[in-house]
């Protein structure tokens, strides 16, 4: 089986270089300068286990592959925003003995917010939800660092319409051999919306900085009980407080003085879009299909897009700044 890892940024490569150093077969699919870097140098990746160079197939997009084969496993790791763009350049690729990629192959979501599942059922017959625990930076082109220990992740994992199969088991059990736990779950979309819950807090963090402050917290505790409200009237479930830190305390220990979660880091690399619309937006669209107010989210969705289509360097507002617009916004409602 070959894992061709679809947006070899943080998340990606980590994903990717540790499955090749458990003996994978991996192809990294980048962009630029990454792309370049990658080529030329190998993926430099740092983990609690020391830093090593992988040096695996780099592509920047399928007709640079010809035929896909049948056992490929397409992991699809770029942010929510460029979903439509990579599911669709995939979907279309041949596979070896007839057929798309989209109609034969399994694709698994590696990205935070709920969409990107809905997005690749549109277009491919076999799609998995992965749900991502996994910190990770890049710190320039060609080189990321995940230091959680004891274990570098947890990816829950689960076909997106429910339940698993053997080709989940399969990807599982590579994932255990590369430094990751991989729980199998019937109800995978489910750990994704509690995931969400806390990817709220992105935005946040990146338009006031990572450091903790009681004012974030409280504004995230706002965002939130209006995400809570919506899921309520939406009928959707989520794992709970109890599920999620059953699952990972003691897992995936973060060193101290790593800055900067995903958000964060787009605008600090000024990549130009962030995930606000698929996070806190989800919010917002759950809220306006089931008469839900949420002030607080459309705010946050608001002013990271701010920041990213003006080139705002992450951190640049002030936490009460940010918490006087969402409280106008709560007025209006």
């Amino acid at each position: 089986m070959r894992y061709i890892i679809i947006g070899a940024g943080a998340v990606g490569a980590t994903i990717g270089g540790r499955l090749a150093e458990a003996g994978g077969e991996v192809v990294l699919v980048a962009r630029g300068a990454h792309a370049e870097a990658l080529r030329a140098g190998g993926l430099r990746l740092t983990t609690a286990d020391g830093n090593r160079v992988h040096r695996l197939p780099v592509v920047t997009g399928p007709d640079e592959m010809g035929e896909l084969r049948p056992d490929d496993v397409l992991v699809l790791a770029v942010k929510t925003q460029d979903a439509i763009a990579a599911l669709d350049a995939w979907g279309d690729a041949e596979v070896a003995g007839g057929g798309t990629a989209a109609q034969r192959l399994p694709v698994l979501c590696a990205q935070n917010g709920v969409e990107s599942e809905r997005l690749a059922l549109r277009r491919f017959a076999r799609v998995y939800g992965v749900c991502v625990w996994l910190p990770a930076t890049f710190l320039e082109p060609g080189v990321v660092s995940a230091l959680c220990t004891p274990l570098t992740g947890i990816l829950h994992l689960g076909r997106a319409a429910g339940g698993t199969d053997a080709l989940a088991r399969t990807v599982a059990a590579d994932l255990a051999k590369a430094g990751f736990e991989a729980p199998l779950v019937e109800d995978v979309m489910r750990w994704k919306y509690a995931k969400l819950l806390g990817n709220l807090g992105n935005a946040i963090q990146a338009t006031t900085g990572p450091e903790p402050d009681p004012a974030k917290a409280a504004l995230l505790l706002r965002a939130v009980r209006e995400a809570k409200a919506a899921f309520g009237a939406a009928g959707i479930a989520y794992a709970s407080d109890a599920e999620q830190s059953q699952a990972r305390d003691g897992k995936v220990e973060q060193p101290p003085g790593v800055r900067g979660g995903s958000s964060w880091q787009s605008l600090a690399r000024g990549t130009g879009s962030v995930e606000a619309d698929y996070l806190n937006g989800e919010i917002s669209l759950l809220g306006r299909l089931h008469g839900v107010p949420t002030p607080v989210n459309d705010v946050l969705r608001h002013a990271a897009n701010i920041f990213a289509r003006e080139g705002l360097p992450p951190g640049a507002m002030s936490v009460s700044d940010l918490t006087a617009l969402a409280d106008e916004a709560a007025a209006r409602t």
